[in-house]
């Protein structure tokens, strides 16, 4: 539960509320979104920016990556763009793994790869922790 003056958690954010959390200008928030194809803030009328939680989280992870770990833009670029190459390829595996599951004649099943599956988890979870 939020307290008096703060916001739910899972609230939505404007970008002077970000702003103000992360510590950095509107305008590099804007910036951001111009660069990094992910961050994407629900726009209503007259252009106003609501951010989500999830954006809110890569807002954070993206001025972590750039202002504490010392990344440039075309690095944390090339971060997310890998992180979603992997969640691409884990959902692929998982799809396949549930319609062979979904087959109802055994003899038709392909085999499960199994060590494939661990080492996609792996991978992402490793993506994951940055």
């Amino acid at each position: 539960m939020a307290t008096a003056g703060q916001k739910d958690p899972g609230a939505l954010l404007t970008i002077g509320e970000l702003s103000l959390e992360l510590g950095v200008p509107q305008h590099v928030l804007r910036y951001w979104e111009t660069r990094f194809p992910q961050l994407r803030p629900m726009q209503r009328a007259g252009n106003r920016r609501y951010y989500r939680p999830e954006d809110v989280e890569l807002a954070r992870r993206i001025h972590r990556l750039l202002n504490q770990e010392g990344y440039t833009v075309r690095g944390v670029q090339k971060l997310l763009r890998g992180k979603e190459a992997q969640g691409v390829e884990v959902a692929t595996a998982v799809r396949e793994t549930v319609q062979s599951q979904a087959d109802p004649e055994p003899q038709h099943r392909p085999a499960i790869d199994v060590d494939r599956l661990v080492a996609l988890r792996n991978s992402l979870a490793s993506a994951l922790d940055l």
